[in-house]
C-alpha cells in the first residue's frame, strides 16, 4: 500500500476588520445614504479578499512555533458529512477553540485503502447521505476563516485526477485550504503534485511506515514539506491498546536524516497515547478513529459534539 500525507503549518492569523460605514458625508455635511448597500457590498466583498490575503497559516509555520516554545501539536482528524455537513462545521471550530494545533478534514471516498473500519463505515455514512467534494469545499470556505489554526484536507489521488491537478489545487485554496494529505499517491508521482501545491502555497507531506526502507524514507522526508507523518503500526488506521514501541525507534531514524518535524498517527487514541509518543521525542500527535467514532455512532449530533470536545480537551491536556 503506498501512503502519502500531509502538510505543515504556521501560526494563527487575527481576523479583524472596521465594520464599513453606512454613508458618506456631503460637502453640506449632510449624510447621503444614495447607493449605500452597493457601497457596503462592495466593501464587505473587498474586506473577505483581504482577510484571505493576510491569513498567515500554514503547517509548517505553526509546527516551527510550537517547536521553539517545546510543545507537541494536537492534529485531529474528521470526515467531513458524517453524519452530515452541517455537525461537520461545529466540529471543526470545537476542536479549534478546544486548542488543536492542525486538524486535518477528510473528504469521504468510495475506496479509502488506508482507512480502518471506523474511518471507512463515516466515509460510507457520509456518501450515503449524497456528501460531494464540492459540498465539503462549500463547507469549508465558509468555516475556515472563522478558525485560528490551519486545515490540511485528507483525500485520495483519484478525486485530485479525476478533476485535473491544477483545477483540483486551485479549488482547495480559494476554499482556504492550508495542506493536502494524499494517503495513495506513488511517491514516485508526487513531483507534480508538489509543484502544483506550490503554485498554490499548499503544503504537501508524505507518510511513512515501520516497514518503509531507509532509502525511501530519506526520499520521503526530502520531499515531505512542513511534516512527515509517521504511521505508527503497519496497516490501516484504528484505535489501539497499545502504541507500538517501535515507534521510538522509527523516530529516531527519521531525526537521523531531517530536521523536519514528524508527527505520529494510526492507532493513537486516548491521553496516555498521546502522552508517551510526544515523550517519545514527536513534534506532532495525529487522533482519527477515537474522533470519528464519537461524531459518527452518537445517539445524536448534539451529544457527538459533547464526547468530541471533552475527548479534545483531554488530549490536548496531556501534551507538553
Amino acid at each position: 500500500m503506498a501512503f502519502a500525507l500531509k502538510a505543515a503549518a504556521t501560526g494563527s492569523a487575527s481576523f479583524s476588520a472596521a465594520g464599513p460605514r453606512r454613508g458618506a458625508a456631503s460637502a453640506t455635511g449632510r449624510v447621503s445614504f444614495r447607493g449605500a448597500a452597493p457601497a457596503v457590498a462592495v466593501r464587505a466583498a473587498a474586506a473577505a479578499a483581504a482577510a484571505v490575503a493576510e491569513d498567515k497559516r500554514s503547517i509548517s509555520g505553526t509546527f516551527a512555533e510550537l517547536r521553539e516554545q517545546g510543545k507537541t501539536a494536537f492534529v485531529p482528524f474528521i470526515t467531513a458529512g458524517d453524519p452530515d455537513l452541517s455537525t461537520t462545521a461545529k466540529a471543526l471550530k470545537i476542536l479549534d477553540a478546544c486548542g488543536s494545533d492542525v486538524i486535518e478534514l477528510g473528504v469521504p471516498y468510495s475506496d479509502p485503502l488506508a482507512d480502518g473500519p471506523v474511518i471507512q463505515a463515516s466515509a460510507t455514512r457520509a456518501l450515503a447521505k449524497g456528501t460531494t467534494f464540492e459540498d465539503v469545499i462549500s463547507m469549508v470556505k465558509g468555516v475556515i476563516p472563522e478558525l485560528s489554526c490551519p486545515v490540511a484536507l485528507f483525500t485520495y489521488y483519484n478525486p485530485i485526477l479525476k478533476r485535473g491537478i491544477p483545477k483540483f489545487m486551485s479549488i482547495v485554496k480559494e476554499a482556504g485550504v492550508h495542506g493536502l494529505v494524499v494517503p495513495d499517491v506513488p511517491l514516485e508521482e508526487t513531483d507534480v503534485l508538489r509543484s502544483e501545491a506550490a503554485k498554490n502555497n499548499l503544503e504537501l507531506v508524505l507518510l511513512t511506515t515501520p516497514t518503509t526502507p531507509n532509502e525511501r524514507m530519506e526520499k520521503i522526508a526530502q520531499a515531505s514539506e512542513g511534516f512527515i507523518y509517521l504511521v505508527s503500526t503497519v496497516g490501516v488506521t484504528g484505535t489501539r491498546a497499545n502504541v507500538s514501541g517501535k515507534v521510538q525507534s522509527l523516530l529516531q531514524d527519521i531525526k537521523k536524516v531531517t530536521e523536519k518535524p514528524v508527527a505520529v498517527g494510526f492507532g493513537v487514541s486516548t491521553p496516555e497515547h498521546v502522552q508517551q509518543i510526544a515523550g517519545w521525542g514527536a513534534d506532532g500527535v495525529i487522533v482519527g478513529s477515537a474522533m470519528v467514532r464519537l461524531l459518527g455512532e452518537a445517539a445524536s449530533p448534539e451529544e457527538g459534539l459533547k464526547k468530541l470536545e471533552e475527548l479534545a480537551k483531554n488530549l490536548k491536556a496531556a501534551l507538553p
